[in-house]
């Protein structure tokens, strides 16, 4: 099969991966780019799977949980920061940030279903693994990726304003 041939068949499943991922992620910009790693990722390869439309779909989802286990070490780290700094100027002004940014912290989790609040708690405040989440809360593993994805999502969203500059 030619490259051109092959391209065009997998350019067929875009709109999907496309679909899919601003679903999961309720992010277009973030989705485009999902739905463009993974197709770049198989077009590159030297060989076609066999089951293209599976294999960009596992991929995507690869691409997606690598973003997302990135992007959360980043911002532990940025909390981590931000928490010392705080903790040690004596300043007002950031003494009163950082008691915003707890409340705001506080009323955005609220408004997260309990599962989902749960593991983010859980794993990011009490230290629990993903495995330990999982079987606190009887579900799987994978399920304990999707509420942490959907709870820094909605943190970054109702956060964005107040976040370390």
């Amino acid at each position: 099969m030619s490259t051109s041939t092959r391209s065009r068949g997998l350019f067929a499943y875009y709109d999907e991966l496309l679909r899919t991922w601003t679903g999961k992620l309720s992010n277009r910009h973030q989705a485009e780019d999902i739905a463009q790693d993974s197709l770049l990722r198989v077009l590159e390869m030297e060989i076609q799977p066999e089951q293209p439309r599976a294999y960009l779909h596992q991929t995507a989802r690869n691409i997606a949980i690598d973003a997302y286990r990135r992007d959360g070490a980043r911002e532990q780290t940025e909390l981590d920061a931000l928490a010392n700094h705080e903790a040690t100027t004596g300043n007002p002004e950031d003494e009163v940030h950082a008691v915003q940014l707890a409340l705001a912290v506080e009323r955005a989790l609220a408004e997260l279903p309990l599962k989902c609040r749960q593991v983010f708690v859980w794993q990011r405040i009490d230290g629990y693994s993903q495995q330990e989440i999982a079987a606190r809360l009887d579900i799987s593993k994978n399920m304990v990726e999707k509420y942490m994805i959907r709870a820094m999502k909605h943190l970054r969203e109702r956060l964005g304003a107040l976040a370390p500059q």
